[in-house]
């Protein structure tokens, strides 16, 4: 995952006096930034679909867009995402996410996406995955014109298929996201936590003999043992007067009535925490499925810079038009 930064990268360091000892926990609580003459680059610029002072949209394949971030010495401070989940939506692009044959195959294909963004991440920097799971079916196609499902029922999915009976056998939850988790944890991460992200009224299962799922995870990652986190940003107060660190249960509600320019967007507060305990003041977060944009969004209203990445075009306009309006009320407010 580390690798030696670009010599056209050009870093500041923040609140770290040159030539002071500083230990590693400190050094790690005063992470480096990318300077904005690197984060304006031209080569970056260039081959953004949209490019501010503090936005820059790729419009292409996740792989394609880490390389380039990577050749272009780019290093982020947070990367928090939602990836594709496994047979549940076709997005209809080329190469992606998500529809392989066998689960073991979608785990091993996210891994090395994210060790390629590890690429890009700084040492003392985190990365944060929402990743839901599924049950194998083994039933088939699905028939039912039901309309609330339309977006998950596009034909045959993996799941659908008859299975290996070891792993994708009917009725089996698959474990995805811990597998996942352990996969990543094998490659040399290192897993802080894996929060629970609890959903208070949630779209009851129609299902007749097991409990309704209502929680998804957002796995916390870093790369060492030191890493930058200001529990203060979103801590609880005790009652001795100092600050804890927020729980790692989330009770949030799931974003209703999605637009059809995107039916899996979730919600600003789902970011929250992730964003505001490990960006550093003018820190740069990196969203490498942006999707509808909410990670980028939030973060951009906090005053972080932001890149996001995603291969289809629609949804590139949609963070576009997001983040424009940000700029158009941040503006009002000034006049």
């Amino acid at each position: 995952m580390s690798r030696s930064p670009s010599p056209s990268l050009r870093l500041v360091e923040t609140g770290v006096k040159s030539g002071r000892p500083a230990t590693k926990a400190n050094e790690a609580m005063h992470p480096r930034v990318m300077s904005e003459t690197a984060f304006n680059s031209r080569a970056l610029r260039s081959a953004a679909y949209y490019s501010d002072d503090t936005s820059l949209i790729l419009n292409m394949d996740i792989r394609e867009g880490l390389r380039l971030l990577a050749d272009a010495g780019v290093e982020v401070n947070c990367i928090v995402t939602s990836p594709p989940f496994y047979g549940q939506r076709d997005y209809e692009v080329d190469d992606q996410i998500g529809l392989e044959a066998h689960p073991s195959e979608f785990i091993s294909i996210l891994a090395d996406v994210f060790d390629s963004a590890g690429e890009v991440l700084a040492e003392n920097g985190s990365l944060w995955v929402n990743l839901g799971d599924t049950y194998w079916s083994g039933k088939g196609e699905h028939r039912s014109g039901e309309a609330k499902q339309s977006a998950r029922r596009f034909g045959l999915r993996p799941q659908d298929k008859k299975g290996d009976g070891k792993w994708c056998v009917p009725k089996q939850l698959l474990l995805i996201p811990h597998r996942f988790a352990i996969e990543l944890q094998d490659r040399g991460w290192l897993v802080r936590n894996d929060n629970v992200w609890v959903k208070p009224n949630p779209i009851p299962d129609q299902v007749r003999d097991r409990c309704s799922m209502s929680h998804e995870y957002v796995f916390h990652f870093v790369k060492q043992r030191w890493y930058y986190f200001d529990k203060n940003a979103v801590g609880r107060v005790s009652d001795s007067g100092s600050v804890l660190p927020p729980l790692d249960t989330w009770e949030i509600q799931p974003v209703r009535g999605a637009s059809g320019r995107h039916k899996a967007r979730f919600s600003e507060e789902l970011v929250r925490i992730p964003i505001l305990t490990t960006t550093p003041p003018r820190g740069v977060v990196l969203d490498p499925f942006a999707g509808s944009g909410t990670s980028l969004i939030f973060a951009r209203k906090h005053g972080f810079r932001v890149i996001g990445i995603d291969a289809k075009r629609e949804y590139c306009d949609l963070m576009v038009e997001q983040l424009r309006k940000v700029v158009e009320e941040e503006d009002a407010e000034q006049e």
